[in-house]
């Protein structure tokens, strides 16, 4: 897994989200101010100021997050086809410039084909910080899925081929502008000629750069912090750390789909 973060160890229980800030009932103390009008010594409580702190701090970050939630869900799906209760979700967390990503996706998408509309395929981008050029690269995909969804695998294709050209050594000389119009005409590849000017333009769009951004909240918000990390009907896989080969995947679908016996009248969600 492209992971460069010390490894975490899951607690033994669930403790509140700020268990780890210590909340004492002891009243602060404020210096004493003291003129010809006024004289005041207010022992205030310390979790008074915190929570006044924290609904402070809250405010100023609720204008940010008011892209979230999205208009429609966060990904890119693999293939088009009707959705029901018995279809077996995957949901792929891959950065275009992780070695992992790159060498998770053949067999993947071997057994997404294999299965056809039995599984559904959803792929999510976590542009790694420690990968330079990651994020412009996603925001390259998420430009391109925009003007032509045909044109969106493609590409991620052709940054897993030719990865090695974003690696960090290869661009540690180059400005940003420079690593982005890099970028940009590399993603002119997959399209036709009359959109090229649109994969440039989309770059000084803010709207790309905000389902970029969108993507990485979505992941972090899952408790995704590597790639590739896969979810299936919902659950992380136990070796998501790990590249899985197509007889791995035939072993975590196979039994999904005979559980679900013989096919029943169900609801069924087009996507």
């Amino acid at each position: 897994m492209c992971n460069n973060a010390p490894s975490l160890v899951p607690p033994s229980e669930h403790r509140p989200l700020f268990s780890s800030l210590s909340i004492r009932s002891r009243p602060i103390q404020f210096p004493v101010k003291t003129t010809a009008a006024m004289t005041w010594s207010s022992p205030v409580p310390a979790a008074l100021l915190w929570a006044l702190s924290f609904f402070a701090a809250h405010r100023a970050l609720v204008g940010s997050a008011q892209s979230l939630p999205p208009a429609r869900f966060d990904g890119f799906v693999y293939a088009e086809h009707r959705v029901d209760a018995r279809t077996v979700v995957i949901e792929a967390f891959l950065d275009p410039v992780c070695p992992d990503s790159r060498d998770s996706w053949p067999p993947l998408k071997q057994a997404v084909d294999h299965y056809g509309p039995r599984v559904w395929l959803v792929v999510h981008l976590l542009p790694l910080p420690y990968h330079d050029n990651a994020y412009v690269a996603s925001r390259a995909l998420s430009i391109v899925n925009l003007l032509n969804t045909s044109a969106t695998f493609p590409l991620l294709e052709l940054f897993f081929k030719e990865q090695v050209k974003f690696y960090n050594a290869q661009t540690v000389n180059m400005s940003k502008a420079a690593v982005v119009n890099y970028i940009a005409n590399f993603a002119t590849q997959v399209v036709a000629n009359s959109l090229k000017y649109a994969v440039l333009s989309g770059f000084q769009n803010s709207q790309t750069d905000l389902k970029t951004r969108v993507s990485f909240k979505y992941s972090a918000s899952r408790g995704v912090f590597g790639t590739p990390t896969f979810f299936v009907n919902g659950f992380s896989l136990p070796d998501s750390d790990s590249t899985i080969d197509y007889d791995g995947w035939r072993s975590i679908i196979d039994p999904l789909i005979a559980a679900q016996g013989d096919p029943l009248s169900t609801n069924v969600y087009p996507y």
